[in-house]
């Protein structure tokens, strides 16, 4: 399969350049590479000169989680599937592309997405978040499976995700302007035009963030503005809350087993996520110099 990696680049620090040299080791030899740059002082320019490598700059300005991932798509016409990375999520191993890729062969297959280990040096909340969300055991939804599996079903990471090129101009691509999540977008409108999503558990790269409270407050609050613009995605797949409970419980398991004295910061930290997303949900009633003070995304709301 023709296949072509992107990767938006925004201020990268050393893990884009050890992505880069993951992309080198890869099984499959020499592949086409788009860096998208938004901002950086070219760290990364000796590390591609052996590489298929093309580089755009845009202003960072204009980047959008959406749109500017289109634009990479749109560069390529020719290519059948588009392999999404972010600057901070490293390959695991050699096979990582190849296995992404393979699942593909599968006809129905519009989207697929790999597995998230934490980085080494994530705290115990990033370690939780990446096992409860990518699990060791592959598997491939329609849209049937809405009705066990709800909001999960529409699950997406473009931290590292491919795409098929015919089903991705099916639902029209990526959205132009949305806060994030814009995996999810694409993921929901493959499923309902009967496109499948495959999570592939042997396809692995690691990625976490250790983020503050505040930081989880603001992420979560910009998820709930994606919710509230995107309302259709929670009446047809069901309501996120439903995960988030499941989330909690499982988080309570390991802090007791692991370390019980964090037990009272998890549940700050979750009632702060929790705010966020329901403020998030509300944010029509909040003023746009708020929002932008209690937002991570602030360029959206200029």
């Amino acid at each position: 399969m023709k296949i072509q990696i992107i990767i938006p680049v925004y201020k990268p620090d050393n893990k884009l350049l050890m992505l880069l040299r993951q992309i080198k080791k890869q099984m499959i030899k020499n592949i086409p590479l788009l860096i998208i740059d938004s901002g950086s002082n070219d760290e990364y320019r000796d590390e591609i000169e052996d590489m298929n490598c093309l580089v755009k700059k845009i202003d960072a300005k204009t980047f959008n989680h959406g749109g500017t991932r289109q634009m990479g798509a749109d560069m390529f016409p020719d290519k059948e599937i588009y392999i999404y990375l972010t600057q901070d999520a490293i390959l695991a191993d050699e096979y990582a592309i190849n296995n992404i890729v393979k699942v593909f062969e599968n006809n129905n297959v519009g989207c697929a997405y790999g597995r998230q280990l934490p980085h080494k040096g994530a705290n115990i909340f990033a370690t939780h978040a990446r096992l409860f969300n990518y699990k060791n055991e592959s598997y491939i939804y329609s849209v049937e499976d809405k009705e066990k599996y709800g909001m999960k079903t529409a699950f997406n990471s473009n931290s590292f995700a491919a795409y098929r090129r015919k089903a991705l101009k099916d639902v029209g691509g990526f959205p132009i302007n949305t806060i994030l999540s814009e995996d999810m977008y694409v993921t929901a409108k493959m499923l309902l035009k009967n496109w499948s999503v495959a999570y592939c558990a042997d396809a692995k790269v690691y990625h976490s963030h250790n983020y503050t409270i505040w930081q989880e407050f603001k992420r979560y609050f910009d998820i709930g503005v994606f919710h509230a613009k995107e309302a259709w995605i929670r009446e047809i797949f069901g309501k996120a809350e439903g995960e988030g409970k499941k989330f909690v419980i499982s988080e309570i398991k390991m802090l007791v087993k692991n370390n019980p004295l964090l037990l009272f910061e998890m549940l700050f930290r979750d009632s702060m996520k929790f705010l966020g997303y329901r403020l998030g949900i509300k944010e029509k009633l909040i003023t746009k110099k708020i929002k932008r003070k209690i937002s991570m995304n602030v360029k959206y709301w200029r």
